[in-house]
């Protein structure tokens, strides 16, 4: 297949139509029964969203921050139609145990996603999880490969699939052949977005379980950082800003563009300018995914000012014919040399789901993704129903994810990766091949390891 020539035609432009239609089918005549594991800012905004487009029943939640449970708890009986209080949980295998779950949503921090969606699954239930898939590739692996051992129906949080301007953006571009030949992408983040402070390690709060929270990762010394927001400024707990919002734009340009592994993973940067923070994560950094005939560039600075301000964080598609800018706000198409321009904005539906206004003022809800949970969550519906893969399955998820993860390796290392999907190793290279799986902090087992 010529991986440039993207005309679809009508066939493919309604199957995607079809797939993300914004009416979902009728609820099953029993509620269907619902937990969340973690409870903080995006466990709430995927459970709530959930509950917008179908009277579910949330049966229990779990958390390790007594705190944010209870607090959890509460809002969720507030919005329930039956108004039950959801039993609640510390330990999510206890929860699991209870053996009456059909969906389970996970919102932990990245380094505890594999272990509970994998345990989820094995308890029988259809799983949505949040990105990244995993920390390491072959923990991200292993979640693929149980959802295919179960047969149960796993939805990542990649959103941008199921972002109706971004849906929009690829029927009317893309799949209608007006970008013409494509050899490069860029992709981007430039938010401000790393921690910058330096505070002292403490004791860890009360209401925390701090060493169940660290799980499978190595044991760090509290410090205000990790809990509940900025744990992301640590590499011992996800990827860095790579992991966090270069997952994002990787995927929704690998869903434009219909791209599958890339075949060589490069990267350089690291901590160049903001010296004095405690976080270990890069500021700068640059990852080359080479899908052979085309390239994607991903670039993220945390400091500075963004090229271009409109899209600070984006995915831009270069074409014989035009170009594609891409955000969760927007998108602009831009024919080469003159022609009909296209426009797209964020669906907003305030006046079909009023509390997104209050949920964007208690927890900062943002009002531009709402539209794209909820569509994202039908889609996972419509998948359990019919026992198919929904448009983010978890290997969809495991590419772009393990793709991430790969980038920050390549920076390690300081070389390029050529990466063979078919072993799951590196090819030539044991270093390589061996970072794609971490050490767990004992007790707890690495899930590639049996």
């Amino acid at each position: 297949m010529d991986r440039r020539n993207f005309l679809r035609g009508a066939t493919a432009a309604a199957t995607v139509a079809s797939i993300h239609s914004q009416a979902y089918a009728a609820a099953p005549s029993k509620p269907r029964r619902v937990g969340l594991i973690g409870c903080g800012w995006y466990g709430k905004c995927d459970l709530l969203q959930l509950m917008n487009v179908e009277p579910v029943e949330v049966v229990s939640l779990c958390d390790v921050d007594s705190t944010m449970l209870s607090t959890a708890a509460d809002l969720i009986a507030s919005r329930q139609v039956s108004k039950k209080r959801p039993r609640t949980y510390a330990n999510f295998q206890e929860m699991l145990d209870e053996q009456d779950l059909d969906i389970v949503l996970v919102a932990t921090p990245d380094h505890w996603h594999a272990l509970a969606m994998i345990a989820a699954v094995d308890a029988g239930a259809d799983v949505y999880v949040q990105k990244p898939t995993g920390c390491d590739v072959l923990e991200s692996k292993a979640m693929l490969d149980a959802a295919r051992r179960t047969g149960r129906v796993v939805q990542v949080g990649t959103q941008r699939r199921s972002t109706p301007h971004l849906i929009d953006a690829k029927q009317q571009v893309v799949d209608a052949g007006l970008l013409g030949d494509v050899a490069y992408a860029e992709v981007c983040c430039y938010y401000h977005m790393r921690a910058n402070k330096n505070p002292p390690d403490t004791t860890p709060p009360k209401n925390l379980d701090y060493d169940a929270w660290t799980g499978p990762a190595p044991m760090r010394p509290y410090n205000e950082l990790v809990h509940p927001r900025s744990w992301r400024a640590f590499m011992e707990y996800g990827n860095g800003i790579v992991g966090d919002m270069c997952v994002h734009m990787l995927d929704m340009v690998r869903w434009q563009l219909d791209l599958g592994w890339p075949q060589r993973i490069s990267s350089t940067g690291g901590i160049l300018v903001d010296v004095d923070s405690k976080a270990n994560i890069t500021d700068t950094q640059t990852a080359t995914f080479d899908f052979d005939d085309l390239d994607v560039v991903w670039t993220h600075r945390s400091w500075g000012s963004a090229p271009d301000p409109e899209y600070p964080w984006a995915g831009i598609i270069y074409g014989t014919k035009g170009t594609l800018k891409l955000s969760v706000n927007k998108f602009d198409f831009i024919p080469r040399g003159g022609g009909q321009k296209i426009h797209g904005d964020a669906l907003i539906e305030l006046d079909k789901y009023p509390t997104d206004q209050s949920d964007k003022k208690d927890w900062n809800m943002e009002l531009h993704v709402a539209s794209a949970i909820r569509g994202h969550m039908r889609d996972f519906l419509k998948a359990i129903d019919a026992r198919s893969k929904p448009i983010a399955d978890i290997e969809q998820g495991h590419i772009s994810s393990a793709s991430c993860i790969m980038a920050n390796n390549a920076l390690t290392l300081g070389r390029t990766i050529q990466f063979d999907p078919a072993t799951h190793t590196a090819v030539g290279d044991d270093e390589a091949t061996a970072l794609l799986k971490r050490p767990y902090r004992a007790p707890y087992i690495h899930p590639a390891t049996a």
